[in-house]
């Protein structure tokens, strides 16, 4: 079993008392590397925090109009 495959397999057992259901696969789509955000593109990101660890916890809303 690949190293990928074990993390894929903890990140879709997980549980929880709220009956969470989790499922997770392996992308094999390659991306660029490199691409640069500007300072502006990231303050434009409307990016909400969780309360529990906002710096690692997030997500990336769209922008309403």
């Amino acid at each position: 079993m690949s190293s990928h495959q074990v993390i894929i397999n903890l990140i879709a057992s997980t549980k929880t008392k709220t009956v969470l259901t989790v499922n997770a696969r392996l992308d094999k789509n390659e991306y660029s590397k490199g691409t640069k955000i500007t300072d502006r593109e990231m303050k434009n990101l409307n990016i909400v925090k969780d309360k529990f660890h906002g710096e690692w916890n997030y997500t990336i809303k769209p922008k309403l109009a």
